[in-house]
């Protein structure tokens, strides 16, 4: 019976062969966690947007900046107070952005208003992941 082991050479033909698949393949995976934060960010949006969209539908108007997304959750407490507001309300929790950050709400008139993801660094404005994620542009 006899037991053969490994050489160093073919260890370090292994460790070389590991050593390019990572280099090669690495920077491609790398790359795809920050897309799939904007797509995160993006498919979280169209989910609040659609609660904002049944909250307009039973009060008549979007909530205002100072009540912000919270009046998906819990019944708004300052004015102008909903009439229409669902006793479940219309999220069972307002989602952070990707990057562990609550989204920005704006009212703009009664019927518009600005949903938006501060991207990456968290600071308006910004270039590639950076960037902002506005709702309304995708």
């Amino acid at each position: 019976m006899s037991t053969r082991g490994y050489t160093l050479l073919e260890i370090m033909v292994v460790v070389f062969i590991l050593g390019l698949l990572a280099t090669i393949v690495a920077p491609r995976i790398m790359g795809r966690t920050d897309e799939a934060r904007v797509t995160a960010a993006i498919a979280n949006m169209k989910s609040v947007e659609q609660a904002l969209n049944l909250y307009r539908l039973d009060n008549g108007t979007y909530p205002t900046t100072e009540q912000g997304l919270e009046a998906l959750v819990r019944k708004p407490t300052i004015p102008p107070m909903p009439r229409g507001w669902r006793a479940e309300g219309y999220l069972t929790r307002l989602p952070d952005d990707p990057w562990g950050r609550p989204y920005v709400y704006l009212l703009v008139t009664p019927e518009r208003y600005t949903l938006a993801s501060l991207g990456a660094d968290g600071v308006e404005g910004g270039e590639g992941h950076d960037a902002d994620i506005d709702s309304h542009a995708h």
